[in-house]
C-alpha cells in the first residue's frame, strides 16, 4: 500500500513545477503509477492534499531554521548559514505555487501566513536581538519593525509585478534583497565578517 507521505512527495515535486492549479489528483495519480482512489485513501480532495503538502513543508522549514538559529551561536555565523538555507527554500519555489495557494487554497494560504507573520517575524526579530547584543547589529535598530520588513521584503521578491519572472531570476533578486538587508543592519564589526565569511 502507497504510504500518505510518498503522495505528499510526488504531489511536491509536480507543483513545484508547473503551480498547484494545472496539476490534477489524475496526473498526481499518473506520477506515482497509483489510482486517485489510492490518492483519496489519505486525502479527501485536492484542497485537502494541498494543506497537508503546506503543513509538512512549513514543519520541514521550520526545523531547518531553528536547527541553525542557536542560542549559543555567533549571530554572524548563523546569518551566513541562514543566507544558505533561504537559497535552498527558494531554488525549489515556483512563484504560482504562492499565487495558486492565495487564490484557490484558503487554508494553506491561512497556514503560510501564519508561519510568515508569527514563526518568521520571531526568528529574525531574536536573531536581530542577539545580534545586537554581540556588537554586530546596529543597536538603535527596532527589531520587531525590521523583522517584519525583513519577511514582507522577502514576499516582494516573488512579486511578477514588480520583478517579472521573464527578465529577473529569483533567485538573485532574494540574494540582492537580502545583502541590503544585511549591509543596512549591521556594524562595521558585522560587515567585516560579512565580507571576509571565512
Amino acid at each position: 500500500m502507497i504510504d500518505k507521505e510518498r503522495v505528499l512527495i510526488g504531489s511536491e515535486e509536480l507543483f513545484l513545477k508547473a503551480g498547484i492549479k494545472s496539476i490534477t489528483m489524475d496526473d498526481i495519480a499518473r506520477h506515482l503509477g497509483i489510482s486517485k482512489k489510492t490518492i483519496y485513501q489519505h486525502f479527501r480532495d485536492k484542497n485537502d492534499l494541498v494543506t497537508a503538502l503546506v503543513k509538512k513543508r512549513l514543519a520541514d522549514d521550520e526545523a531547518m531554521l531553528c536547527a541553525i538559529i542557536s542560542d549559543a551561536g555567533n549571530v554572524m555565523d548563523e546569518m551566513v548559514e541562514l543566507t544558505k538555507c533561504t537559497g535552498e527554500i527558494f531554488s525549489r519555489i515556483n512563484p504560482a505555487v504562492l499565487f495558486d495557494l492565495q487564490k484557490y487554497h484558503h487554508e494553506g494560504w491561512m497556514l503560510y501566513l501564519k508561519f510568515k507573520t508569527g514563526f518568521m517575524v520571531n526568528i529574525i526579530e531574536k536573531l536581530l536581538k542577539k545580534g545586537i547584543d554581540q556588537g554586530y547589529i546596529r543597536p538603535e535598530i527596532d527589531a520587531r519593525i525590521i523583522a517584519i520588513m525583513r519577511v514582507n521584503q522577502i514576499e516582494l521578491g516573488f512579486n511578477s509585478s514588480i520583478y517579472p519572472h521573464n527578465e529577473f531570476n529569483l533567485w538573485d533578486v532574494q540574494l540582492q534583497l537580502l545583502n541590503h538587508f544585511n549591509y543596512g543592519v549591521c556594524t562595521i564589526k558585522g560587515i567585516t565578517v560579512l565580507n571576509n565569511p571565512d
